[in-house]
């Protein structure tokens, strides 16, 4: 084996005497490293896309959520608020009621979902970094935490005592509706703070304590529509589930972060798997080059390869010395295209080269996941490229 390495790394780092031979064996490896590195850098891209996308949803899901597993509402009484309080794995819950509601300000309206909160939903979800100006709800006072696109919609601002913010809700209960005046439950509130997210969820939900919807929902104390977990960052978000599930029983269901966004999971992984394979097919593409430079170099080493036969190399061996020549090219230009690749990452991760809006930089990720998929990938891909170029060597090349 020493022997055809030993000749396969002469080939690999000395030039043809044929100029047009070096002309295209170096395109073939500029090929090579540009697609190692424009994979690496796209891959790096969508993983910091994922990640801005998924940092939104994990500001309004917590960790663990009990819902109903039919209607809108479930049964939360003391004994369970004493296993959740009892169970090491859980840091904080909080109790939630959520609904449909009509909002009505000065002639304008909006249709969005107010959620009435207690004192400890912020210990479960990171609303806090959302807040741009104004105060919290508090349990006391009739007051509420609009998004931003509420505020827009309805000229809303904060802290405006002269004009109330009207909320309708639909009257719990069965059958026609006769007159439409008696079919909502209203009331009014202050707006005293203001989120921000992103524009679906700006635009989707007000908050406020949740003793003023129980009233404005005739709900009773046990009655809510979700309870909301933070759990210990060590334990185990399935296993917590499993006992969760169990303890509610089967008129809930219990889900995981991942389950409440499993669309969009699914959506953003499918996103990263097409952009992984078109710029496959690219790199596939570019490796045709390294075929058909392998291929030149053996057809202009005819006479070195019948001295090399002379002097006691087999056919296999031969076959190896271009194979293995290829091999190294493609290894060798996939790790300079990856240390290409990391430094255009890492410049954007620390000088923020380029910028979605002024004061957003374009989201990337460096993970060792993505550097390895890129390595592995431009690896077997150049030693399949390899094997084909070094299969053109027949015995008849020998004997001519």
């Amino acid at each position: 084996m020493k022997f055809p390495v030993f000749i396969a790394k002469r080939y690999l780092f000395t030039k043809s005497s044929n100029n047009a031979i070096n002309i295209i064996t170096l395109i073939s490896a500029v090929s090579i490293i540009a697609g190692a590195a424009a994979l690496f850098i796209v891959l790096s891209g969508f993983s910091g896309l994922k990640d801005f996308s998924l940092s939104f949803s994990s500001i309004f899901d917590p960790d663990l959520k009990v819902l109903p597993a039919s209607g809108k509402t479930i049964l939360f009484t003391p004994d369970l608020a004493a296993e959740l309080e009892a169970n090491p794995d859980i840091i904080s819950y909080t109790q939630v009621i959520e609904e449909r509601a009509f909002l009505e300000f000065r002639g304008k309206n909006h249709i969005a979902y107010i959620k009435g909160v207690d004192e400890n939903y912020r210990k479960v979800n990171s609303i806090d970094s959302t807040l741009l100006y104004g105060n919290w709800i508090t349990p006391e006072e009739p007051v509420a935490a609009i998004g931003f696109g509420i505020s827009r919609i309805l000229s809303l601002g904060v802290n405006n005592y002269s004009d109330l913010l009207r909320v309708m809700v639909p009257k719990p209960g069965t059958g026609q509706i006769t007159d439409p005046t008696q079919a909502f439950n209203s009331s009014q509130l202050v707006v005293s703070d203001i989120f921000q997210v992103n524009e679906e969820l700006d635009q989707k939900y007000l908050f406020t304590n949740i003793d003023y919807v129980r009233k404005l929902l005739n709900y009773n104390e046990a009655t809510l529509s979700s309870v909301e977990l933070k759990l210990n960052p060590k334990a185990d978000p399935v296993q917590v589930q499993q006992r969760i599930q169990r303890l509610f029983g089967d008129q809930t269901e219990v889900k995981t972060r991942f389950q409440l966004n499993d669309k969009l999971y699914k959506m953003l992984n499918a996103e990263n798997l097409a952009v992984y394979l078109i710029f496959t097919l690219v790199l596939i593409i570019a490796l045709f080059n390294l075929v058909g430079s392998i291929i030149m170099i053996i057809i202009d080493k005819k006479a070195n390869i019948r001295t090399l036969h002379s002097l006691g190399a087999s056919l296999k061996d031969i076959k190896k010395i271009y194979f293995l020549q290829g091999t190294m090219m493609s290894v060798f230009g996939g790790i300079i295209g990856l240390i290409l690749g990391s430094l255009i990452v890492g410049a954007q991760l620390q000088f923020q080269l380029k910028m979605i809006t002024p004061t957003l930089p374009y989201p990337m990720e460096f993970t060792l996941v993505n550097f390895l998929a890129v390595f592995f990938t431009i690896s077997i891909l150049g030693i399949l490229a390899s094997y084909l170029a070094s299969s053109t060597i027949r015995p008849k090349l020998l004997q001519d």
